[in-house]
Formats: structure tokens, C-alpha cells, sequence
């Protein structure tokens, strides 16, 4: 993949320049020299030269990438272990969007001035996964929104239009399950986050929450939220999701998809790079996710970086997160990463567009994507929801959707009210 470098004297200008109302942001944080970024491992190999070229600009405050398991469960666990310790081992931190709320609400990450960062040029939904009562805790990094990959070959076949609703994906996948042996459709059905996602994400098509915006309030609407588990149940018992999927997290659903052994599937875009060179290469496309009338609402999800509240070079750490955030790390970001960028303009950008074609469906997705619940008790949340709808997902399917609905709600209220 081509890479874009810009030489270092330029760099350090470009690192420097900034308005008068940005001249002095850092000043009330304490404390420069080496520090280190946290995140997640880097499956792409993309992260370590933007730290070099930032190294080569700042001898000085050297930063040293610390990656933790792909996992977000494992991360966060370690994170967590760590943040509790009030250790001062990690400065900058990558943080899943959902964790905003909880690791703010614990008070182990810094609030941040909003005019240090250019967040007008950012796309509004990801900004908002960064801020919690008010106050901005982080700045988005990388974005991230589902997409329904689709066999555009086999549709154009029977002559079908890309779905755009719950039930021309049903009456599509049925069809081509029954014509040409394949799965009909498969999202991450593991009981796990992504299956909080994959829920969440029918909850809102079907017009309905979970959490109220500021996460102190279960507004679960019963028959809305059945509506979409329903639309879930219905596909493993009518046989277009195959019940193998259970076990699929992002990266089962992604090879079996690119495979060929699905005609449709949810995933996040870092699977539409590797589907170009897999035996349905020219063989595939990508549509927002449908919903019950129309297209559907995904949930958000990508990276913020957030300032350790025990870091020791907190001002360089916020330097730091300035430089990364940059339009022109944002494209590398995009470019050699392969990951959603949060700066509004390159998804307009016609050089990018021929190079990553999703671009306008992804950035229609982002823009009508909403957060996942905000709470700081986020992880209970999750783990309530992925498992209750598991149970509900599983043969024989004994339960009815709204009692499991019901169940759920009583579970979440109980955790929010704090009993």
C-alpha cells in the first residue's frame, strides 16, 4: 500500500502552528518528556510510523507504543487493572468508544479543552461518543459504523435490488440459501460485545433505545426492542442465519463471508479491504444496514485517546494526541491503516473515494449511527444484554421475545439504579 510522507522540518512546523486560541491549552496539564501509547494490537503495522515521524520531531518526549490484545474485553481488563493502580505506566489512552462514561465517572482519564482540537471538522456522531455530562474526555481518533456486505453477483443474478428492509434481506437470503446452498445472512452472534452491537443496532432500526442519552435511565421500549430481536430469532429459526454463526465474532463472519459461504453479513469496514483479495473479490459490495421500513441505525464505534488522570507527562501526552488526530495522520490513518477517519472532509475526498469505495455509504452509516448506551456501567450493561439475547438466539427458542425483552429491561434498570 502506498504510503504519504511529508518530510520531518515541515512536520515540525505543521506540529507547531496553531491559533492563538490553541497557543496555551497544555499549560495547565503538568508534566513532558518519553511517554506511552496504549491501544489496542495493531493488526496492520501502520501505528509505529506515525510514532516515528513524531519521535523524529520530538527527541525529547519519545513515545512508545504499548499494544494490549485485539480483544476490547482484554484491553479494557487491562487498562483497568492498571488504571486502578493509579500506576503511572500509561500516558495516552486508546479507548474503545464505549468506555468514555466509565472510565470518566471513575476519574482515571483527564478532561480536555475543546477548542485544543479542531472538533468542528470532525463528524458530529463521533464527537459525541467522546463527551460525558457535558465535558469532553477524549478526541476520536478512528470512527467506525456497521455495513451490510452484500454478494452483488448473486443478486444481480435473480435480480435483486441491494435490501433496504428487514424483509427483503429475509426474502433475498431465503432465496439464495435455498438456490445456492450458502448462509443467508450473519452478524458477531457470540456472546459477547459484538452481540451487544448487533442487538443494539436492531433496537434503534426499529426505532427504540436502551439507555436514555446521558445513561442514568433504562427507556427500553418493550415491543420495539422485541421487534428487533425478533427479526434476529426469526432468521436462526427460519434457517437463513445459520446457527453456526453463534460462535462468530468480527472475524469469523468476515471469512465466511469473503469465502463465499454467506450471501450477506453485518461487519465493521476493516473487512472490506481483505474481501478485495479473497475469491469474491469483484464479487461484493456495501449498503447501510437495513431496518424495518428502511435503512436501518448502527451503532458507533471506533477509538478515542484519552490522557491518563496518573500520567506523569501530561502535556506531552496532549501534545501528542493533537499531532495524531492531525487531517494528515487522519488520512494515514485511513490510507495505511485501513480505518474510518473521524475528520469530515476525506470522506469527500475524490482520490480517496476511488481507492475505498464504501467511503460515502460508510460516512452516510457514521452520520445516522447513534452511541452505544453511556454508562459507567457500561460493561455490566453488555454483558446483561449479550447474554440474555444468546439465550434468546439459541434452539429451541422456548422463550418468547417480549419476556426476554422484559427480563433484560428489569436486569439493566437494576444495574443503573445501582441495587
Amino acid at each position: 500500500m502506498m504510503r504519504r510522507f511529508i518530510p520531518i522540518a515541515l512536520t515540525m512546523i505543521l506540529l507547531s502552528a496553531c491559533s492563538a486560541a490553541d497557543a496555551q491549552p497544555t499549560d495547565r496539564f503538568g508534566g513532558s518528556g518519553p511517554f506511552t501509547l496504549v491501544i489496542g494490537r495493531d493488526t496492520t503495522a501502520y501505528l509505529q510510523p506515525l510514532l516515528d515521524r513524531w519521535n523524529q520531531a520530538h527527541p525529547e518526549e519519545r513515545a512508545t507504543l504499548l499494544e494490549l490484545p485485539e480483544a476490547a474485553d482484554e484491553q479494557r481488563a487491562q487498562m483497568v487493572a492498571n488504571l486502578q493502580a493509579k500506576s503511572d505506566r500509561y500516558d495516552v489512552l486508546g479507548l474503545d468508544v464505549v468506555w468514555t462514561a466509565e472510565f470518566a465517572d471513575a476519574g482515571w482519564i483527564l478532561p480536555l479543552e475543546r477548542g485544543t482540537f479542531p472538533l468542528g471538522r470532525f463528524l458530529p456522531p463521533v464527537v459525541d461518543t467522546a463527551v460525558y455530562r457535558g465535558k469532553l474526555w477524549a478526541v476520536p481518533y478512528t470512527s467506525n459504523a456497521g455495513l451490510l456486505y452484500y454478494r452483488k453477483d448473486l443478486l444481480a443474478k435473480h435480480k435483486f435490488s441491494p435490501p433496504k428492509t428487514w424483509k427483503e434481506l429475509r426474502e433475498q437470503a431465503r432465496a439464495l440459501h435455498a438456490k445456492h446452498r450458502i448462509g443467508g445472512y450473519a452478524g458477531q452472534f457470540l456472546a459477547y460485545e459484538g452481540l451487544t452491537v448487533n442487538f443494539t443496532e436492531a433496537v434503534q432500526s426499529a426505532g427504540g433505545q436502551i439507555l436514555s442519552p446521558d445513561g442514568t435511565k433504562v427507556t427500553m421500549d418493550v415491543a420495539k426492542a422485541t421487534s428487533g430481536l425478533n427479526f434476529l430469532v426469526n432468521g436462526f429459526r427460519e434457517g437463513w442465519i445459520p446457527v453456526e454463526s453463534l460462535t462468530y465474532k468480527e472475524e469469523e463472519s468476515r471469512l465466511a463471508f469473503q469465502e463465499g459461504r454467506l450471501a450477506f453479513a453485518r461487519n465493521w469496514p476493516h473487512a472490506y479491504g481483505p474481501a478485495t483479495a479473497s475469491s469474491v473479490a469483484d464479487r461484493f459490495a456495501v449498503t447501510r444496514l437495513p431496518g424495518p421500513n428502511g435503512p436501518g441505525t448502527g451503532a458507533l464505534g471506533g477509538y478515542n485517546l484519552a490522557v491518563s488522570a496518573f500520567s506523569k507527562r501530561q502535556k506531552s501526552a496532549v501534545e501528542f494526541i493533537r499531532y495524531f488526530t492531525s487531517l494528515e495522520n487522519q488520512r494515514r490513518v485511513l490510507t495505511e491503516g485501513s480505518f474510518p477517519p473521524v475528520w469530515a472532509e476525506l470522506y469527500d475526498d475524490p482520490e480517496l473515494i476511488r481507492r475505498f469505495p464504501y467511503l460515502p455509504v460508510l460516512k452516510q452509516s457514521i452520520l445516522s449511527a447513534r452511541p452505544r448506551p453511556a454508562s459507567a456501567n457500561y460493561e455490566q450493561v453488555s454483558l446483561v444484554i449479550a447474554s440474555a439475547v444468546s439465550n434468546a438466539l439459541t434452539p429451541p427458542f422456548e422463550e418468547a421475545g417480549d419476556d426476554v425483552v422484559a427480563s433484560m429491561k428489569s436486569q439493566l434498570d437494576e444495574i443503573i439504579r445501582g441495587r
